[in-house]
């Protein structure tokens, strides 16, 4: 077969790969300049490593991605430090397992024996159980309250739900979406030698020795049926005509790319909601967190400006940054929030005075150089019963295929899922064609 694939990111060249293996003749499309999707890096040129535009890892637990680097080779490539998270409670930042630990040291020292327990009870049933689809029935604000009690429920879940979906989102999230959160992850992170941008190139380099075609910088414009049979994929180069298209595009630009979609499978696409993210990356003379905190939890309600920061280089040594102190001010937002409106100079007015609170000593000055990078389709948002609502894999037009993170639910976006959706889909595209 002759197949379309849109989006070099982590879905679009793992489906590649699997169908470039069977002996398809596969053709990506990537309207970017470089391959990698959301988890795409940068690289300054007294750099040894890339940075993420968007801060990513990986988890111990994920087996398909790390299946993956395996099969191309590249397992020596796999780094898992053991960074430090951190909570913020009464103006203090306390070092804290997050969610991965059922019976984190945090509570015992500021909650009553009663409330750790709950907690204790409430963690190991979500950590052990496999029975998600009878918590979707649940939003995560109710089962969570209710069963871990007020006092955590405040303390520590709220200020993540909020922080990912807002005020006007968090009380929709189903409880699914967390259980996933707690019943896969690892307390230890991991990255590959030179960053993620090291990975795609090296995935897409495997790819292409399979027999693949990559073309960078090419927006497709329109998915459309062609009169003589199969598919006409179109950019600003013409048109070409495909046995199958597997789209890996956000749901929004999907309903653009094919308008002739029936009625049905395009509300579908409409109804999918999602946050967007902002994120900052500043370059400091200076360690910001001089205990070597890594990721630090902020809620909403503190007055911090942004969800989280990340200093990079207590994960990553700066020694691979030329020296630089690397940190991320990040943000899940609505796509209508002023932070998309925001120049880059405004926005470093707004975060800058926090970061006194992560060190009293930090001074403007520090600031070498600042990035901005900004995408509104960022973080899906499940509501409850959300798996009786996720638009079909294989749409309705014969040889059209759309893979998003949207339908890796109930788990969390991220590259480790974005690989199995990919290789699930190859698979099904596989199997249709051989079944004529």
């Amino acid at each position: 077969m002759n197949i379309a694939i849109i989006g070099a990111g982590a879905a679009g060249l793992s489906a590649a790969y699997d169908l470039a293996g069977l002996g398809h003749q596969v053709t990506v499309y990537e309207a970017a300049p470089n391959t990698g999707g959301l988890a795409a890096g940068f690289k300054e040129p007294h750099w040894d490593w890339t940075m993420e535009k968007f801060y990513h890892h990986w988890f111990q637990s994920d087996k398909d991605v790390l299946g993956l680097i395996d099969e191309i080779g590249a397992h020596d490539k796999v780094l898992f430090p053991r960074p430090y998270t951190v909570i913020h409670y009464q103006g203090q930042f306390y070092p804290f397992d997050h969610m991965f630990s059922n019976m984190p040291l945090f509570l015992l020292r500021h909650f009553p024996l009663t409330d750790v327990i709950r907690f204790g009870l409430a963690g190991a049933y979500l950590k052990f159980s496999s029975n998600w689809k009878a918590l979707e029935q649940f939003t995560a604000d109710d089962w969570l309250s209710r069963r871990m009690g007020s006092r955590v429920y405040e303390t520590m879940w709220k200020p993540l739900l909020v922080g990912k979906f807002g005020e006007e989102n968090y009380r929709d999230v189903n409880m699914a979406w967390f259980w996933a959160r707690l019943h896969s992850r690892t307390t230890r992170l991991g990255t590959f030698v030179g960053g993620f941008q090291a990975f795609f190139d090296t995935l897409a380099a495997a790819v292409q020795k399979r027999g693949a075609t990559l073309h960078l910088s090419t927006a497709v414009r329109e998915i459309a049926p062609h009169e003589g049979g199969g598919l006409a994929l179109h950019t600003a180069h013409g048109a070409v005509v495909y046995d199958a298209v597997l789209s890996t595009t956000s749901p929004r630009l999907m309903t653009r790319l094919t308008p002739t979609l029936p009625p049905a499978y395009l509300s579908q696409l409409n109804a999918l909601k999602s946050m967007g993210a902002v994120v900052m990356v500043l370059s400091l003379t200076h360690q910001l967190s001089e205990k070597g905190y890594y990721w630090h939890n902020l809620p909403k309600e503190a007055g911090f400006p942004f969800l989280a920061l990340c200093e990079h280089t207590n994960f990553i040594p700066p020694e691979h940054f030329g020296g630089d102190h690397l940190i991320y001010c990040g943000d899940y937002l609505s796509p209508d929030h002023d932070y998309f409106r925001l120049t880059e100079g405004e926005l470093l007015d707004r975060f800058a005075p926090s970061l006194t609170r992560f060190n009293p000593r930090f001074e403007r000055a520090w600031v070498k150089k600042v990035w901005l990078f900004r995408e509104t389709y960022a973080q899906p948002i499940p509501p409850i019963n959300h798996s009786q609502h996720i638009p079909d894999i294989r749409t309705p037009l014969r040889g059209l295929y759309f893979a998003s993170m949207s339908q890796v639910y109930p788990w969390d976006r991220g590259t480790n899922y974005a690989v199995e959706i990919g290789r699930r889909t190859a698979r099904l595209i596989a199997g249709d064609f051989n079944r004529g």
